[in-house]
């Protein structure tokens, strides 16, 4: 290759250098999974980490010994002798054979085995093995609709709360999740790993968060035309102020039954991040909802919402300045 073509190389690569390394000060990041904050988001961190770090030392060792044998056992004055009857070498063998084994006998232990169980979500050890909570284990009821989310909290006399999920630091949370459409996956990349959130079925997830913040909850899979409006903040607060929000919540006077939740789980893209509160929903909500699933309930999607999105989010937005 030509001078001007290195130089040019260079410049394409500084560039991509400078915009990953921006990319990290933005302000909704994609680089989320590697500045956990959670104990789960954690222990999945330092699992990910040990994979890697284990894949690049034989990678990296296969590149020193690629180019260690491309210039000893060159044309010319390499200094590599050559060996025409050369057939067999058992160091050689041990060495490609037994490190690859011993690789994967470590990740089969380290990774495998101990990440299954450690972030297991329906009984997550790294949680429950280790609770020192300052607070008593709280349950959140998660239910997705086409394209919004409803977070009920059944101990705290059923309130709930749309696109946002309130949880207190320093306190396991432990989640039941079920779709009234498609499947989706329930995910907050800096404090637990994503779940398959399914019509008709129940799964379960657990977190626990040690410092209190603001951290964006997504759909993690494709599932219409809203998934990308289809957020959710995840406010982690002390437990003061967790329960002076749970006091605010029970206040209110907007309550949910079946009725009104078959009127909330319509397709809504929800532009404008909304954000309302229930102070209480009929107890049995969440067993309802899964159970007129698998009995074949849809909440079917307008055509004209596909058809014409923008027309529909001019109309949503003049009936949100409403």
């Amino acid at each position: 290759m030509t001078k001007k073509t290195w130089s040019r190389m260079g410049r394409y690569a500084a560039i991509l250098l400078t915009t990953l390394l921006l990319g990290g000060c933005a302000r909704h990041s994609p680089w989320w999974i590697f500045d956990p904050k959670g104990i789960g988001a954690h222990a999945s961190y330092d699992y990910m980490m040990i994979d890697v770090a284990v894949m690049l030392s034989i990678v990296g060792l296969t590149a020193i010994m690629i180019v260690w044998f491309m210039i000893r056992y060159r044309k010319g004055s390499g200094g590599g002798k050559y060996d025409g009857k050369w057939s067999h070498s058992m160091t050689i063998e041990f060495f490609t054979w037994g490190i690859p084994i011993v690789a994967v006998a470590f990740l089969s232990w380290a990774v495998a085995v101990n990440g299954s169980f450690a972030l297991n979500p329906y009984n997550p050890t790294v949680i429950t093995h280790t609770m020192k909570p300052k607070g008593d284990p709280i349950d959140v009821d998660v239910i997705a609709t086409d394209w919004q989310w409803l977070f009920i909290y059944p101990q705290f006399h059923h309130i709930a709360v749309a696109n946002e999920l309130v949880v207190p630091a320093h306190t396991p949370v432990f989640f039941k999740l079920t779709s009234t459409a498609v499947t989706t996956d329930f995910f907050v990349p800096q404090l637990v790993g994503m779940i398959d959130v399914m019509p008709g079925m129940r799964t379960k997830d657990a977190m626990e968060v040690p410092q209190t913040g603001v951290y964006q909850g997504i759909a993690a899979d494709y599932c219409g035309a809203g998934t990308s409006w289809m957020l959710f903040k995840t406010r982690v607060v002390s437990m003061r102020q967790f329960h002076q929000w749970v006091d605010m919540a029970e206040q209110q006077p907007s309550t949910m039954n079946y009725h009104q939740f078959n009127e909330f789980a319509r397709p809504y893209i929800n532009v404008h991040y909304k954000t309302p509160i229930y102070g209480h929903v009929d107890p049995g909500l969440f067993n309802h909802v899964i159970l007129e699933v698998m009995n074949g309930k849809k909440w079917p999607i307008p055509m004209f919402m596909t058809e014409n999105m923008y027309a529909y989010l001019q109309k949503q937005a003049k009936e949100h300045r409403a």
